[in-house]
C-alpha cells in the first residue's frame, strides 16, 4: 500500500493507493476516515486500483479552507490528476456521497460511473438542519469525542447491535481524533449543500445505489425513488444494515461494489 500526499492551500491531504486495474475512489463520510473502507480495500485490491483519501480535516489530512461538498470534490479531482488518471469510478458514503454528487455534476468527464453508499441527493430538510445545528452546539460545549461516541452507535442497525456488538464496539473505540473546526465545518457544509436529485435524470453515467434497509439516517423509500431516475441504475439493498453497511455486511457490500465495477467493463 502506498500512502501519498498532495498540498492544497498550504495543507497536506493524505490518501492511499493499493492494487492495480481499473481505478476506483472510495470516499468516507462524516466522523470517519479512510480506514472505514479497510474491508472493501482488502476485497477489491486484487483486481482494481483502490484510491482512498482522508478528506480534509479527517484522519491524517489537514483541514483546508474549503470543505464544502464542491470543495471536497475539487480535492478528489486533484488526487485523480496527481495519479495521472483520465477516469475513475467514485463511490461515497453518506457525506462522501454528497461530495460524489458534487463531483459528478462538476467533473462528469472524469468518471466512468459513480455510486452512493447510504447517501442521498436530497438537500437537508429544515428539521435535519436544526438537528445539525444542535450537533454543532453540542460539539462546541462537549467536544468532538463525546459527540461521536454519543451519536455513532445510533448509525448501526438494531440487528447489528444485538447480533454483532463487537462491530459497534470496535468502530467506536477506533474513532479518529477530530478537531472541533472540522466537524463543525462538515455540518455547516451539509446544511448548505443544494439538492442534486435532477442530476440523476440528466447523467449518462451508470449509478450504483447501496441502501441499508434499516438505515435511520437515509430514508429507504426516498432513496429507492431516486434510484429509479438514472438511465442506468444498479441497486443493492443490505437488509441487515443501518448506515454502516461497509462494516455491518462487509462482504455483501464489497461484492456489490465489485459487481458494479465488473458491469462497467
Amino acid at each position: 500500500m502506498d500512502t501519498k500526499t498532495i498540498h492544497i492551500n498550504n495543507s497536506i491531504v493524505h490518501y492511499t493507493v493499493e492494487g492495480m486495474g481499473r481505478p476506483v475512489v472510495l470516499l468516507h463520510g462524516f466522523g470517519e476516515d479512510r480506514t472505514v473502507w479497510e474491508n472493501q480495500v482488502d476485497y477489491l485490491r486484487h483486481n482494481y486500483q483502490v484510491i482512498v483519501p482522508d478528506i480534509p480535516g479527517s484522519g491524517q489530512s489537514e483541514l483546508t479552507g474549503d470543505v464544502s461538498m464542491e470543495g471536497i470534490a475539487d480535492v478528489v479531482k486533484q488526487i485523480i490528476d496527481a495519479e495521472d488518471l483520465e477516469s475513475v469510478v467514485l463511490i461515497g458514503h453518506s457525506m462522501g456521497g454528497y461530495a460524489t454528487l458534487a463531483f459528478a455534476e462538476k467533473y462528469p468527464f472524469a468518471l466512468g460511473g459513480f455510486g452512493l453508499f447510504h447517501s442521498t441527493a436530497a438537500a437537508d430538510t429544515e428539521e435535519k438542519k436544526e438537528t445539525r445545528r444542535k450537533g454543532i452546539a453540542f460539539i462546541e460545549k462537549n467536544g468532538t469525542d463525546a459527540f461521536l461516541k454519543t451519536t455513532i452507535p445510533n448509525l448501526f442497525s438494531e440487528h447489528t447491535k444485538k447480533t454483532a456488538p463487537g462491530i459497534v464496539k470496535n468502530f467506536t473505540e477506533r474513532l479518529p481524533v477530530f478537531l472541533k473546526p472540522a466537524l463543525k465545518s462538515y455540518y455547516e457544509a451539509m446544511i448548505a449543500r443544494p439538492e442534486r436529485i435532477d442530476l440523476f435524470s440528466k447523467t449518462e453515467l451508470p449509478v450504483l445505489f447501496i441502501i441499508g434497509e434499516q438505515d435511520t439516517v437515509i430514508s429507504f423509500e426516498d432513496i429507492l425513488k431516486q434510484a429509479s431516475m438514472p438511465r442506468v441504475s444498479y441497486i443493492h439493498v443490505l437488509h441487515q444494515s443501518g448506515h454502516m453497511g461497509m462494516l455491518e455486511e462487509s462482504e455483501k457490500a464489497s461484492a456489490a461494489i465489485e459487481a458494479f465495477l465488473m458491469e462497467l467493463k
